[in-house]
C-alpha cells in the first residue's frame, strides 16, 4: 500500500531527490545551494542552481536566459522555492509572472533550507547577474524561529544555519589534524563535544529570530540603496500558525510525516514556536522590526486565513503549499502588494 506521501502527493518524491545531502553542493560563503542544471517534471534549475520561472509566453531564471527589461525577485527559503509545487509552472514565482503580477519577470531567489543570513549572502554574491531591480518580496519567518532553538554555541554571533553540527564536528576533526603532536609523539585526544542544552523557551527563541531577522535586513537594505526597488518581508503562512485544524488531507501527511520522522514530531521539534500563540507573538515582532528598518511588512497569516475554508488542502507538509495553496497565495500576495 502506499504511503498517504506518495498517493497524495507524489511530486515529494521528486524533491526528495533533488534535496538528497548525498548530493550536495558545498559552496563557499554560503556552505551549501541547488544542485545544478537538474532536470526533472518536477524541478529545473540553472547552471547555477536557481530554479526556473515561467512566464505565460518565456522562461527565466537568475544565471540562464531572461526577458530584457527589469526584473522582480522572490527571495527566503524553500517555501518561496516551490517546494510542493508538481512543476515549475505551479510556483509562487511562476504564477506571479504568469497570471497575477505580470508586467515584469519574477525570479525563483530562493534557498532551500537557508538561514536570513544565507538569504541575503546569496543577493549579494550574485547581484551581478541581475539587471535592474524593480521589487523584492522576501518570504520567510520559520527557519529563524526554528534555528533559534538551537543551542547558543551553534548560534553564535550570525545565527545557526542547518546541519550545522556536521559542520562543526569536522571542523574539530579538521582542527584536531593539525595540533602539535605530544612529547610522545600522540596528537591530543579530541575535544569533548558540549552537553546539549535545553532549548531556549520559545519567548527567547523569537527574539532572537527577530534580532538577526532585523539584522539582515538592514543589510538588505544596504545592498539595493539607491536601485529604486521596493522591499518587503511576508511573514509566510505556516499550517500550525494558520488554523487550529488542517484540513482532512494535511491531517492525513502531517500524521504520517510524524511517523517516519528521524528526529522527532513536529511538536517535539517545533511545537513551542509553533502554536498560532507563539505566531501572532513573532508576527507583532517582526512588524516592529521591519518599521526600524524601513521595509514594508505583510503577514499572510491572517490574508489566508480569510481567503479559504476550513476544509481547504492547501499544504503538502506544514511548511510547503499544493499547487492549489500556491495558486491561492500568489494571488493574495498580488492583492495585498498591488503587484501588477
Amino acid at each position: 500500500m502506499n504511503s498517504y506521501r506518495e498517493s497524495l502527493t507524489p511530486q515529494m518524491l521528486d524533491y526528495d531527490t533533488f534535496t538528497d545531502r548525498g548530493h550536495t553542493r558545498y559552496l563557499p560563503y554560503l556552505m551549501y545551494f541547488h544542485r545544478a542544471d537538474y532536470r526533472s517534471p518536477v524541478v529545473n534549475t540553472d547552471r547555477l542552481g536557481f530554479r526556473i520561472s515561467h512566464g505565460a509566453n518565456a522562461t527565466a531564471s537568475v544565471a540562464g536566459e531572461r526577458p530584457a527589461g527589469p526584473v522582480r525577485l522572490l527571495a527566503g527559503a524553500s517555501t518561496a522555492f516551490g517546494l510542493g509545487a508538481t512543476s515549475d509552472r505551479t510556483t509562487l514565482s511562476s504564477l506571479l509572472w504568469s497570471r497575477y503580477a505580470p508586467s515584469a519577470p519574477w525570479l525563483n531567489f530562493a534557498g532551500t533550507v537557508y538561514s536570513t543570513a544565507q538569504e541575503v549572502i546569496l543577493f549579494l554574491l550574485h547581484r551581478h547577474l541581475l539587471p535592474e531591480i524593480e521589487e523584492i518580496i522576501i518570504l520567510s519567518g520559520f527557519n529563524a524561529v526554528a534555528l533559534a532553538r538551537l543551542p547558543e554555541w551553534q548560534r553564535g554571533e550570525h545565527g545557526a544555519f542547518f546541519f550545522c553540527g556536521d559542520y562543526y564536528e569536522q571542523m574539530a576533526e579538521l582542527r584536531a589534524r593539525h595540533q602539535p603532536s605530544g612529547l610522545l609523539g600522540r596528537r591530543p585526544r579530541k575535544a569533548t563535544p558540549p552537553i546539549p542544552e535545553v532549548p531556549p523557551p520559545a519567548s527567547e527563541a523569537i527574539a532572537n529570530a527577530v534580532e538577526l531577522t532585523s539584522r539582515h535586513l538592514a543589510g538588505w537594505q544596504q545592498l539595493i540603496a539607491g536601485t529604486g526597488a521596493r522591499l518587503t518581508y511576508v511573514f509566510q503562512p505556516l499550517a500550525t500558525w494558520l488554523r487550529e485544524e488542517p484540513a482532512p488531507e494535511e491531517k492525513l501527511l502531517f500524521e504520517e510525516l510524524d511517523r517516519i520522522a528521524k528526529l522527532g514530531t513536529w511538536e517535539k521539534l517545533y511545537g513551542d514556536v509553533s502554536s498560532m500563540e507563539a505566531g501572532r507573538a513573532y508576527s507583532e515582532a517582526l512588524r516592529v522590526a521591519c518599521e526600524k528598518q524601513q521595509v514594508n511588512f505583510l503577514d499572510l497569516n491572517p490574508v489566508l486565513r480569510e481567503a479559504i475554508s476550513g476544509k481547504e488542502w492547501i499544504y503538502v507538509d506544514r511548511a510547503h503549499f499544493t499547487d492549489h495553496g500556491h495558486d491561492v497565495v500568489s494571488r493574495l500576495l498580488a492583492e495585498c502588494l498591488s503587484l501588477r
